[in-house]
Order: C-alpha cells, then sequence, then structure tokens
C-alpha cells in the first residue's frame, strides 16, 4: 500500500528539483524526505530518482506517478474533508491569527472561491501583528493556526511545541514617486538611492534592524524624513512625493497612482510566510485550509518595476 504522505513529498520534489527544497517546503528534514523517496521506490518497486551528489533527478517512472498522485492527493483530501464535517461537529470552527496584509489581499479571496465553502469551516479571525498572534498559541490556546511572517534572522520566536508550515515568500520592492521623474522599469544601485528622502520603519523592531544591516552592506544610508510601519500609509506618502520606501509585494497589490517599482538589485529581501500549527489540532480540514491558502498565494502575480 503506497503512503498518500509519501506521494504528497513526491509532488513537492519532483516540482521543487531537489530533496532539500522539498524538505522546507513541507517542513521535513532533507534526511526524512530522502527516506520517504526511498520507502515508496520499495512500495512501488520502481526507481524514482536517479541520484548524485549535487542534484536528484526524477525518472520518467517519477513524471507518471506525479502526474496520477496529484489527482489521488485531490480526493483523498475531499473524501477526508466530506468524513470531518459529518462526523466531527465539535471542529467545524477554526480560530484563525493572521497579519494584516495577509488578511487584506489573501483571505477575502479564499472566502470568495468555491472551494472554500466545502470545506464546511466555520472561521474565527484575529487580525494582528505576529508577535501578537503567536501570544494566542502560548497563552490558553486562543488560536488553533497562527499565520505570521520573518524577515531575514528577524528575532520572531514561537513555542517548540507548534509545527511550522512554508506557505510563500513576501518580495520586498523599492518604491518611489513618480512625480521624481525616474523613468519605469529602471535598474539602479543602491548607493545611488542615498541622497533621497526615505520612509523607513521605526527603529528598534526586528523588520527594522534586519532591512538597516541590508542597506547599510549596500552603501545605502537612506536621508530618513518619515517612519511608518504602516505600508499602505508608506505607499500614500510616496505616491504624494515625500519618499522612497521599501514595501512588501502584497502591499502593492493596491499601488496608489503616483508610485514607480524600481528594480534594485543589491536589495533582496522577503517576508518569508509560515503557518504555526499545533500538533493535537492538525485536522483535515486544518490541512486543506492551510494549502488553499498557499495556492491563493501563489496565483498572486509579482509585482514587476513600473
Amino acid at each position: 500500500m503506497v503512503n498518500p504522505v509519501h506521494l504528497r513529498t513526491l509532488l513537492e520534489v519532483t516540482r521543487l528539483g531537489s530533496f532539500a527544497a522539498a524538505a522546507n517546503r513541507l517542513g521535513y528534514t532533507a534526511s526524512a524526505v530522502s527516506q520517504q523517496m526511498s520507502a515508496l521506490e520499495r512500495d512501488t518497486g520502481v526507481d524514482l530518482f536517479q541520484r548524485s551528489a549535487r542534484s536528484v533527478l526524477p525518472t520518467e517512472a517519477a513524471v507518471v506517478m506525479t502526474r496520477h498522485a496529484a489527482k489521488v492527493l485531490t480526493d483523498i483530501e475531499a473524501l477526508m474533508a466530506a468524513a470531518s464535517r459529518t462526523h466531527d461537529t465539535t471542529s467545524q470552527e477554526l480560530r484563525l491569527g493572521i497579519f494584516p496584509s495577509l488578511a487584506t489581499y489573501v483571505l477575502p479571496r479564499i472566502l470568495r472561491n468555491p472551494d472554500w465553502k466545502s470545506l464546511g469551516i466555520d472561521l474565527r479571525v484575529s487580525v494582528a501583528e505576529p508577535s501578537l498572534t503567536i501570544q494566542g498559541l502560548r497563552t490558553g490556546g486562543e488560536l488553533d493556526v497562527a499565520l505570521v511572517y520573518q524577515v531575514g534572522q528577524s528575532g520572531l520566536a514561537w513555542p517548540h511545541t507548534v509545527k511550522r508550515q512554508w506557505i510563500g515568500d513576501d518580495d520586498f520592492r523599492v518604491v518611489l514617486p513618480a512625480a521624481w521623474g525616474i523613468r519605469t522599469e529602471a535598474k539602479m544601485a543602491a548607493d545611488h538611492l542615498s541622497d533621497m528622502p526615505w520612509i523607513m520603519h521605526h527603529p528598534g523592531t526586528s523588520d527594522a534592524t534586519v532591512i538597516e544591516r541590508l542597506f547599510a552592506s549596500c552603501n545605502l544610508h537612506p536621508r530618513v524624513v518619515a517612519h511608518s510601519d504602516d505600508f499602505h500609509a508608506s505607499l500614500e506618502m510616496t505616491a504624494a512625493g515625500l519618499g522612497a520606501a521599501l514595501v512588501p509585494e502584497l502591499a502593492l497589490l493596491h499601488r496608489p497612482a503616483g508610485v514607480v517599482v524600481l528594480d534594485v538589485p543589491e536589495i533582496r529581501l522577503a517576508r518569508n510566510i509560515f503557518a504555526l500549527l499545533i500538533n493535537e489540532k492538525q485536522t483535515a480540514r486544518v490541512q486543506l485550509f492551510v494549502e488553499l491558502l498557499a495556492d491563493t498565494l501563489g496565483t498572486l502575480a509579482p509585482v514587476r518595476p513600473g
């Protein structure tokens, strides 16, 4: 009997091209992924990968199995969700902690998705920054799932009793007022931005520290004219000509007129988005919701300079 968990891991390995990338996506170690794929090869009696010291290449058998595995897993998930709805009425409620950008631009898309209604979830939402949301996992179990982000190796920490599952990345972009006359899609060296006025995070936060270190490494020493941790306010001030800013792509989905997005090769930074799941609350319904969230985030087109 083939283990569905191994099929899901196979999908990620073939999609991402490596055991390590699949491990990061699924919250396993690379060794665990390798062991799962070896077990799947034993169960099926076929070689699924050509392994070398630097890479793993899927065989034709793996490609064929991947095509069928996607449908099998979808059917299993639908079956589990349907059974859960009819069997366990006490688990209908999902208490969700979520940060503002995700609540603004991703959650509404999920709620409008026909697949959402089929899950039968009674959602309870708490919108707050990650540091506050994590408290709901620590103190009395007010939440079932916490959706948080981490910038670089910032100081965000969570209980060791929860499982961390990667959802996606939200890349930062440099934005300028269009009134400054810099052409759209312009590529610019970071140190050329030093003489410009900047809207920056409030100093002292973990995000601000990461950004300050990145700017310093690029020889970018901003002339700060405003501090703002509200990306919508930062974008509106940029549109009005106050200064440049560094904002994530999710916020740029509602970019105001008068804002230009630059390509600054030295500034490559992202908010890594994770779902924090309490082990005993990882029901089939919760997992389906998390996967729907990841799929929805993945469909949002990245913001191009312009």
